[in-house]
């Protein structure tokens, strides 16, 4: 039976993954900061660590074949760091699982070639100490995630229930590839059982290609109203952006402010051929959208 290890356990899609890892057979364990406010069944062993203490990474021993890298910070709690942090924090587990005989390696990051964002640059740069210092990498890459937990939806979501009428940012004709939260965790949990994934990129998405505008008019479809009125802005800058998301939404502004940066960079597929290795056919923006909604209505 394989044994896997999962970060950000206690994630929206890292708590998810463990429910998915073990409906499969897999043997799961999980790295928490804080043993006392996880909530995993009991057949998970949690092991207490901090990926930015090695010591801690060091306590929990060997006997795993597999490792799930699932731990971003993105400005959460305001701190200006967050990417000497994450770098950090990748650099600790890539050594710890190389020493503790992880034979692979999977990490979830972000679509987008040369990104200006610091988000989605420290995404970039963890992979590549991943790859790098670690065992062999399958290194997922998706754009926005389309669940009832994660942020870019949720934000979606709020800005066409609570504005009629909204600024229009340029970021808005962005390109994108979104990916629904099921997709990615049958990328994610199907990577153990395909030697070809390992030591590879592999960039995933749903077939469509949209910009944000449209995305933001599919979901006011799906949510049965009408979509905001835009009124073009097209010197708005990110950080002014991200205020008033923080204004009328509520994610928390230390993550919309990377979030929105990020949205100036093109996150669509450039290269299909990963995909080709899984029995995956990722549905549509609109099917994923009321996937989410059903999530939602289901607590």
């Amino acid at each position: 039976m394989t044994r896997a290890l999962v970060t950000g356990a206690t994630g929206y899609i890292g708590g998810r993954l463990v429910d998915h890892l073990l409906q499969g057979g897999v043997q799961v364990g999980v790295a928490v900061r804080n043993p006392v406010r996880a909530n995993f069944p009991r057949e998970v062993a949690v092991h207490r660590a901090d990926v930015l203490d090695p010591e801690s990474l060091e306590a929990i021993g060997g006997g795993y074949d597999a490792a799930f890298y699932l731990v971003h910070s993105m400005g959460r709690g305001g701190r200006p760091d967050y990417e000497e942090r994450d770098a950090r924090a990748a650099q600790n587990f890539a050594r710890f699982a190389r020493r503790a005989g992880v034979d692979q390696v999977v990490y979830l990051g972000g679509l987008g070639d040369r990104p200006l964002s610091p988000h989605l640059r420290s995404r970039l740069r963890v992979g590549e100490i991943l790859r790098d210092e670690g065992p062999p990498l399958t290194w997922l890459r998706a754009g926005m995630v389309v669940g009832a937990g994660s942020e870019s939806y949720r934000t979606l979501r709020y800005l066409v229930e609570r504005l009629p009428v909204m600024l229009a940012p340029s970021w808005l004709k962005t390109p994108t590839q979104a990916i629904a939260v099921d997709d990615v965790l049958g990328y994610l949990s199907d990577s153990l059982g395909i030697s070809e994934a390992r030591g590879r990129e592999i960039q995933i998405g749903a077939p469509e290609v949209l910009n944000y505008g449209a995305m933001l008019d599919r979901m006011a479809d799906v949510l049965g109203r009408r979509p905001p009125l835009r009124i073009p802005v097209p010197l708005l800058t990110p950080w002014l952006s991200s205020h008033w998301i923080g204004l009328v939404t509520p994610v928390d502004a230390g993550v919309a402010r990377p979030l929105v940066e990020g949205l100036s960079t093109d996150t669509t597929v450039s290269d299909p051929s990963g995909m080709e290795l899984f029995e995956i056919e990722p549905i549509g923006f609109d099917e994923a959208l009321r996937a989410a909604l059903a999530e939602e209505g289901r607590g």
